[in-house]
């Protein structure tokens, strides 16, 4: 059975043309299993009662930026395996460096590609195919 079939997702992203962006790139690349919340503490408490393998979040969001989403979610037993991949319009260096402190494993600047969104996910779990 192939990785991507099997692949659970969560996309946590503050504006729904975003989520938009990101679900069309996703289904292009063969990812179905994709669940979405529109902010950081609804998809905490989520992600908590029902990890996937990996979440794609936005960085900028009211409330609880994306870089506070995953240290919520390596400081928790149930989420700190979890891949996170960042996506931000600012890849700026003390963002990047605040990032990989906490634990992400890789991120994607805005705008994006559904090619370089796919390599950016294979990056973290391997050839989806």
């Amino acid at each position: 059975m192939l990785l991507k079939s099997q692949l659970r997702v969560m996309v946590v992203d503050d504006m729904s043309v975003s989520r938009g962006l990101i679900e069309q790139a996703l289904d292009w690349a063969g990812i179905s299993n994709v669940q979405y919340e529109a902010d950081g503490a609804s998809a905490l408490k989520r992600l908590v009662a029902a990890p996937v393998h990996l979440v794609i979040s936005d960085y900028n969001m009211p409330g609880m930026d994306g870089i506070s989403l995953l240290e919520a979610l390596r400081s928790n037993k149930t989420t700190h395996r979890m891949g996170f991949i960042l996506i931000t319009g600012k890849a700026d260096r003390p963002l990047l460096e605040r990032g990989q402190r906490a634990g992400m494993n890789n991120f994607l600047t805005k705008p994006f590609t559904k090619e370089a969104l796919l390599r950016c996910v294979e990056s973290v779990t391997g050839k989806l195919q």
